[in-house]
């Protein structure tokens, strides 16, 4: 697909690069990653320039073409129906590049931040810079690591670019397929809701959260964050079903001043448990039995419970705990 793009400025910030996107008719989940893409990228700018990121100006990545190749990767993949993406490890390319800050070395310091935590490779020898932040930032965004070992192919696509390598062909391959290997047990697909706030008390902030897990949330933690101008702030991570996602959005937008959410895919494994009751000097307390992989089981008891029947009977509460430790794995035992 070739696009007919006008004379425009060089480069753009992140505002304005998001008004763009927010213009676009496309899906909203395609919007969402285009931003995640968008913010990445500024985020990673502006660590390495020592700044905010919305005072970031992007230069190559702020172009129209750069702007499209982000929505329009995004855009086809939701058009395919493609839920999990997995990529090999990333060949970086050899040389320089010349960028607008001058010439870099491949790969660039802003490629080389968003790629942090994939699997990388140098090379190969003359092939100049293989992946610019623009990919990089797809891959941050998109992909969940490593190839699956493996899969069912349905449909392959290549694509060629246009510069011309002296021994090997410049295209890039997509596979759709399915996958044959059995998830593990206990693994969900679930959504998790970040948002960031730097204008609530404490108080008001606990009391969102209990909201937020008596609505129903999975899970939602509190995190202390260095914000804008170095003012701490506290970041709000929800983790939910993705049916729910859309009023657990609206409930943060509503029950925090936060202004934005971050939606993310996420996959989760979480272990078997179980509950049991203990007696303990004449007082149940429960215990939470969990399963490890290796087939082994640990139990750790409810600590308010333990406080009650540590103030009950007099006794320290790390005795109380203990017995009800020592009662639970005599449970384990008896059910072998």
């Amino acid at each position: 697909m070739d696009f007919d793009i006008p004379p425009q400025p060089h480069g753009r910030g992140i505002r304005e690069i998001r008004a763009l996107v927010a213009a676009a008719p496309v899906p909203d989940d395609v919007r969402w990653l285009a931003d995640e893409c968008f913010t990445a990228i500024a985020t990673c700018e502006g660590e390495i320039h020592g700044i905010d990121p919305a005072e970031v100006h992007l230069h190559e990545v702020g172009a129209v073409d750069a702007i499209l190749d982000v929505v329009g990767s995004i855009w086809g993949f939701h058009q395919l129906g493609v839920t999990d993406s997995y990529t090999g490890r990333v060949a970086l390319g050899d040389g320089t590049v010349r960028a607008a800050h001058g010439v870099l070395p491949v790969p660039a310091p802003a490629t080389l931040k968003l790629l942090e935590g994939i699997a990388v490779k140098p090379g190969p020898d003359g092939a100049g810079e293989l992946v610019t932040p623009t990919g990089a930032a797809l891959l941050r965004v998109l992909t969940r690591g490593r190839s699956i070992s493996s899969y069912v192919p349905l449909r392959s696509g290549f694509g060629a670019g246009t510069k011309d390598f002296p021994d090997r062909a410049n295209v890039l391959r997509l596979v759709l397929a399915e996958r044959t290997e059995t998830p593990a047990a206990g693994v969900r697909e679930l959504v998790l809701l970040t948002a960031d706030v730097d204008d609530m008390t404490a108080e008001h902030l606990a009391a969102a959260a209990d909201g937020l897990r008596t609505a129903g949330a999975l899970d939602v933690i509190l995190a202390p964050i260095v914000m804008k101008k170095g003012r701490a702030g506290t970041r709000i991570e929800l983790l939910c079903d993705p049916a729910d996602a859309d009023s657990f959005e609206t409930r943060i937008l509503t029950d925090t001043t936060s202004i934005g959410v971050r939606r993310t895919a996420v996959r989760r494994r979480a272990l078997p448990r179980e509950t049991i009751d203990v007696d303990v000097l004449g007082h149940s307390i429960s215990v939470k039995l969990v399963t490890r992989p290796d087939g082994s089981r640990t139990g750790k008891p409810e600590h308010d419970q333990v406080v009650r029947v540590a103030q009950a009977t007099g006794t320290p509460v790390t005795a109380i705990f203990r017995a009800a430790e020592q009662a639970a794995e005599r449970a384990i035992r008896a059910r072998v």
